[in-house]
């Protein structure tokens, strides 16, 4: 071995460290950059074989970089067997960026701002995507963060089912139709975004459960025309796949559509869908619970739809979520005389009257039909109600 490459006095790291630091420090004096990214620090973890001196050099480091007036942005990928938290008390600002990798879908990424001397930060964690471009941060929505709208008439549907709500639903409030799948809550709701359109106003549609050609079909079958104000921009449909979405976009998304396309309706197709999304309920239930009182500061008219577990018998629901909604719609299904029918009715409104009975619904090819009150049910609390009243009362049968 060359007489050159012996060291006996001092530990190579020493030297490998020096030279590192130095050689860095050189091409900073060179350039003289106003921004300084190291890449990563794991390297002079390594090189300085011990926490002591690896603080003391970072300690260098900083002492170096207020002179030169330049921001540094120290990375850490965290190799360190546990948590180094030397680098926390140095540095000015200290952001962790954390990848989570669900059971299916894919990946979901998040930060969190663990400090900022001078400055005030937004706490929790924050949902964030790396796209074309950059990254992409969706910062946590904190309804007292923004200003009340302004509140005008009642949304209307324009049909009977504003009769059962007492005049249509109040600006700034939100509503949740209850019912198993296949009875008619996306009707219901389409029929309000259709009044709406036709006012002129902008309506936003979360759709989780449907595509947006199903969902257009559908409401052209029932004589809703919504294709016209897709094109002009008024009708805002938003395909939602929540195993690639996060919590944190689709607030996001609401967010936008509020503030920059001016909607002033606002359904979400189904909850159901939305419940998915997330792995555990009570994150659900939290960040619901923040994006409704956002939108009712806001006058927005929501519309939540919710899908009980199974078509007959004994229905569940997923997720409790009437004590955060203003209203709730309540649609079942039930039988008479061998044909399957449909009820609805209204069971809570905290603005404003509204009707306590049950009434029969159809779905047809000229919209939704509302009939007069029924009387004779029984089993309604039991979420599968039985009429027993006359057949007479009940909507005439259509010939197909």
């Amino acid at each position: 071995m060359d007489s050159s490459q012996l060291q006996t006095l001092v530990h190579s790291s020493d030297l490998e460290l020096s030279e590192t630091v130095q050689s860095a420090l050189a091409e900073i004096e060179r350039l003289k950059p106003d921004r300084v990214v190291f890449d990563s620090l794991s390297e002079i973890r390594l090189l300085s074989q011990g926490s002591l001196r690896y603080r003391r050099q970072v300690l260098a480091l900083k002492s170096y970089f207020l002179l030169s007036n330049a921001t540094v942005l120290l990375l850490d990928d965290l190799t360190a067997e546990h948590d180094d938290l030397n680098l926390h008390s140095i540095s000015h600002a200290v952001i962790r960026m954390e990848q989570l990798s669900p059971t299916y879908g894919g990946e979901r990424r998040r930060l969190r701002v663990i400090k900022m001397r001078g400055v005030e930060i937004r706490g929790g964690f924050h949902d964030f995507v790396i796209r074309p471009g950059g990254v992409i941060v969706f910062p946590r929505l904190v309804a007292g963060d923004h200003d009340t709208g302004e509140v005008s008439s009642p949304a209307r549907s324009d049909s009977s089912v504003d009769t059962l709500l007492g005049g249509g639903l109040a600006r700034g409030t939100s509503t949740l139709l209850i019912g198993p799948s296949g009875v008619g809550k996306s009707t219901v709701a389409s029929t309000f975004c259709h009044a709406g359109l036709m006012r002129g106003e902008s309506v936003l549609v979360l759709l989780f459960d449907e595509t947006k050609r199903i969902f257009l079909a559908r409401a052209a079958g029932i004589g809703l025309d919504l294709q016209p104000f897709v094109d002009k921009r008024l009708l805002l449909l938003e395909k939602v796949n929540p195993a690639e979405l996060s919590p944190g976009e689709l607030s996001s998304r609401i967010q936008s559509a509020v503030e920059q396309g001016d909607a002033r309706i606002v359904v979400v197709d189904s909850l159901t869908g939305y419940l998915n999304a997330l792995s555990e309920e009570q994150h659900l239930v939290l960040q619901m619970h923040e994006i409704l009182t956002y939108l009712n500061q806001k006058g927005i008219v929501t519309i939540l739809l919710l899908a009980n577990h199974g078509l007959i018998g004994q229905m569940a629901v997923p997720v409790d979520m009437t004590y955060l909604c203003d209203s709730v719609m309540l649609l079942r299904f039930f039988e008479s005389d061998g044909r399957l029918r449909r009820a609805i009715s209204v069971v809570k409104k905290r603005v404003g009257p509204h009707e306590d009975t049950i009434r029969e619904f159809r779905i047809g090819a000229s919209g939704l039909v509302v009939g007069e009150p029924l009387g004779q049910f029984r089993g309604i609390l039991t979420g599968v109600p039985s009429y027993l009243g006359k057949e007479a009362d009940l909507l005439a049968n259509d010939t197909p």
